[in-house]
């Protein structure tokens, strides 16, 4: 072994024990590869030279209008969960079901998978299930394991399913890696990889993991026999409407907006974020006016955005479509004052700001540090050590996608999935981003795999939001028994995603190509 590689491994070891030992994440990435590149230059095995690029790297993720997305998205989880849309949600679908153990689990199961791709914030939708879901399921008879796995998992599907966090950050790394990569393998005009890329790739297989998750719950929750039907409160459909209609259309909105071309990435974010605003301002007390203005607003920016996918977004300004897009403006901005006063007076706002600052810091904060990390790991020359490394492994580019599976499963056991991506996407993903492989099929096998992080024991993020707020009675034993089902049936999705790359290409290559 080499002494640059002695000092690699020396600098992830003390990565991971500086991460373990509880110091903030920024830190332990960016602190430890300063130390063993000052050391390394001390011996004479480090360039300090290659630091000199650090400060362009802060620059470019700056300026990088993609992460610009991030805080948007934050944004428009966080409005939504304060609005306390989910709690009449979910009212809505335990009345429709009757309340019984099955009906209860699969009603949960649903509006998880609405929530997922309305706010996609582990923390605040697993605490927001426990609190909500977790006493409906166990007044219906739903086993206490059961339904701590069933809330733990399924608070985790805005991972995977769009408009999701984690896929912009690996939109944003895994778009430079592959082009970078392939550029170093002289193709030097690579088709570029997109977050609507990875959104559509990502659609198919977190609809199929929600179906696993379903017939595993059919299957478990058996309606007892003996048992007479629950008598159902009629649910009046107006009700149903106004409850579900509003943050389905948000998702229809931000998504087609990407998907169709429309909109960009960010300019999607900003849309949901607006968006999130107008259902949290019409859902708190005031007067009839503000809630006419945000209605209006909200009703004028479908009208913009059904107007781009018909293709009338360039109309002249002179024209008809240019009037009406004028006019939706006006009502856009009027809407947008109403219903920041109104969650602003609520105290709504204020809160929904800070808790939007705390994560896009802590996520930002990582993204600098990462570009360090990544710097000095190429100055010790692990970028060549990595590729001499994938190219002898027998079987090809399969064994190396394999091989970084695994690692990035078992890190998911004590590192969280920001810090998963940063780390081995720039340092493992080059050897394989070179090669033929689909960069989307890959992107999403990473989301995949990265969502059972957040279920995996002992340091499963989900796990620890899990036991801050359930009862007493449900212990950290049965907590980590009731996920283990719904870790083996992500293995499993990512097993069949991996088996058939069509289930992430095919929507991409539909939609784009």
């Amino acid at each position: 072994m080499t002494v640059e590689a002695g000092f690699l491994l020396a600098m992830l070891a003390g990565l991971f024990a500086g991460i373990l030992s509880g110091i903030p994440a920024m830190l332990a990435i960016a602190g430890v590869p300063m130390v063993t590149a000052l050391i390394g230059a001390a011996l004479g095995v480090f360039d300090l030279d290659f630091l000199n690029f650090f400060p362009g790297r802060v620059w470019g993720v700056m300026s990088n209008r993609l992460l610009m997305a991030v805080p948007l998205f934050v944004l428009m989880g966080v409005l939504l969960e304060r609005a306390r849309l989910a709690e009449r949600m979910l009212g809505v679908l335990g009345r429709l079901t009757g309340g019984s153990a099955r009906g209860m689990g699969l009603s949960v199961l649903a509006f998880s998978t609405l929530i997922a791709a309305s706010t996609g914030i582990i923390g605040a939708t697993v605490v927001m299930l426990v609190l909500i879901s977790l006493p409906a399921m166990r007044a219906a008879g739903v086993d206490k394991r059961l339904a701590a796995g069933l809330v733990c998992a399924s608070g985790t599907l805005g991972q995977v399913i769009p408009p999701s966090i984690i896929l912009v950050l690996l939109g944003d790394q895994i778009g430079n890696v592959y082009m970078e990569a392939q550029q170093a393998a002289g193709n030097f005009a690579p088709d570029p990889v997109s977050v609507g890329d990875l959104f559509a790739g990502a659609l198919v297989p977190g609809l199929m993991l929600v179906g696993f998750y379903a017939a595993y719950l059919a299957i478990r929750l058996k309606p007892a026999r003996s048992a007479a039907p629950a008598p159902r409160d009629p649910v009046p459909l107006g009700e149903i409407v106004f409850t579900f209609l509003p943050p389905i259309l948000l998702i229809l909105a931000v998504l087609g907006s990407i998907l169709a071309g429309v909109a960009t990435t960010t300019e999607a974010a900003g849309l949901g974020a607006i968006g999130a605003l107008f259902l949290a301002g019409y859902g708190t007390t005031g007067g009839r006016a503000g809630r006419w203005a945000i209605a209006a607003g909200a009703f004028a920016a479908l009208v913009l955005v059904a107007m781009g996918l018909a293709g009338l977004g360039r109309a002249g300004a002179g024209s008809i479509a240019g009037l009406v897009a004028l006019g939706a403006g006006g009502l856009i901005g009027l809407g947008t004052l109403a219903a920041g006063w109104r969650t602003w007076r609520a105290g709504l706002l204020p809160g929904a700001m800070e808790e939007t600052i705390r994560i896009s810091g802590m996520v930002f904060g990582i993204v600098v540090a990462a570009s360090l990390l990544a710097l000095v790991f190429r100055g010790f020359g692990g970028d060549r050590m990595v590729a001499d490394l994938m190219a002898g492994l027998p079987g090809g580019g399969m064994t190396a996608i394999a091989l970084v599976m695994a690692l990035i499963f078992v890190l998911g056991f004590i590192l969280e999935a920001v810090e998963i991506i940063y780390i081995v996407v720039p340092l493992l993903g080059p050897p394989i981003l070179g090669t033929d492989i689909s960069p989307v099929w890959f992107a999403v096998l990473i989301a995949m795999n990265l969502q059972t992080s957040f279920l995996t024991p002992p340091f499963g993020f989900a796990l620890f939001y899990f036991r801050s707020v359930a009862p007493a009675d449900i212990s950290t034993v049965d907590t980590y028994r009731g996920v283990v089902p719904f870790v083996l049936l992500q293995l499993a999705a990512l097993g069949v995603l991996i088996a058939v790359p069509g289930l992430a290409t095919w929507l991409p290559d539909m939609i784009f190509r």
